[in-house]
C-alpha cells in the first residue's frame, strides 16, 4: 500500500500485448517546461513586433495571424511531430503520450490545448495545477478530457557488452539442439540490453551450472559455456 502511493509509475499494455511503465511527470518538471515554452513564444512575437512595425498595415495582420498560431498551434505541431513534445518538455526530457504509451493523435492534441482555457482557471492555472497535485498520474483538465500523459523520455538501456571470460565446460550433458541454443545466445548478447542479458542467462543458467540464479557472473559463466562449445579451448 505504502510503496502504491509512492511509486507514480503508471503500467500500461499495448494492443500488442506488450507492458509498458510510463513515468509520470510532475508539477515542477512541466511548470519549468512551459516556462521555457514561454519564453521562446515571446522571444519570437517580440521579433514579429518589431518587423511588422515597418509593414503598415499588411504587417500587423501576419502579426496577428502569428500570434494566434504561437497560443494555439505550437504546441500542437511539436506534439505531432516526432518528438512529441514542444521545445521546452525536450529540454527536460518529457513527452506527450497517449494512457497507452502509444504516440499523441491530432484529436488528442488539439483536444488537451483547446483546454488550456478551462485549465488557465480561475487565476494563471489554477484548476490545472489543482488537478495535478491530486493525482498519481499529474494529469491536468486537459490531459483527462484527452487521455492524455506527459511522460519522461526512457532512458535508453545500455547495450551488454560482450566480455573476455573463462572457458567453462558444461555441467550438463547438451543435447545439438541445447548447444545451438546456448552458442545463439551469445551471438545475440551485444544487441541486448543488460538486464535483457542477465535474464536470458538465467534460463541458461544450469548449463553452467549454476541453476536457480541470476546476475552478472551467471551470465559470464553462461557466456563461458559457449566460448567451450565453440572450441575455443
Amino acid at each position: 500500500m505504502q510503496g502504491a502511493i509512492l511509486d507514480t509509475v503508471v503500467s500500461t499494455e499495448t494492443p500488442e500485448g506488450i507492458l509498458l511503465e510510463l513515468r509520470p511527470a510532475g508539477l515542477s518538471a512541466r511548470c519549468y517546461a512551459f516556462l521555457l515554452d514561454w519564453i521562446i513564444r515571446i522571444g519570437v512575437i517580440s521579433t514579429a513586433s518589431s518587423i511588422a512595425q515597418y509593414m503598415a498595415g499588411f504587417g500587423v495582420a501576419v502579426f496577428l495571424i502569428l500570434v494566434f498560431a504561437l497560443e494555439w498551434l505550437y504546441p500542437v505541431v511539436f506534439e505531432l511531430s516526432p518528438w512529441g513534445a514542444t521545445p521546452g518538455k525536450r529540454a527536460f526530457d518529457l513527452k506527450v503520450v497517449m494512457d497507452s504509451g502509444l504516440p499523441i493523435t491530432p484529436a488528442a492534441s488539439l483536444t488537451r490545448n483547446l483546454l488550456r482555457v478551462a485549465d488557465f482557471l480561475p487565476f494563471f492555472f489554477g484548476f490545472a495545477v489543482a488537478s495535478m497535485l491530486m493525482r498519481r498520474d499529474f494529469k491536468r483538465l486537459g490531459d483527462i478530457a484527452a487521455a492524455t500523459l506527459v511522460v519522461y523520455q526512457p532512458l535508453p538501456s545500455p547495450k551488454f557488452v560482450l566480455p573476455q571470460v573463462e572457458l567453462v565446460q558444461p555441467a550438463l550433458l547438451l543435447a545439438p539442439q541445447d548447444q545451438a541454443a546456448v552458442i545463439a545466445l551469445a551471438a545475440r548478447a551485444s544487441r541486448l540490453t543488460r538486464d535483457r542479458m542477465d535474464e536470458l542467462a538465467a534460463l541458461a543458467a544450469p548449463v553452467s551450472g549454476d541453476a536457480g540464479q541470476s546476475g552478472t557472473a551467471v551470465t559470464r559463466r553462461v557466456l563461458g559455456v559457449a566460448q567451450w562449445l565453440l572450441g575455443h579451448r
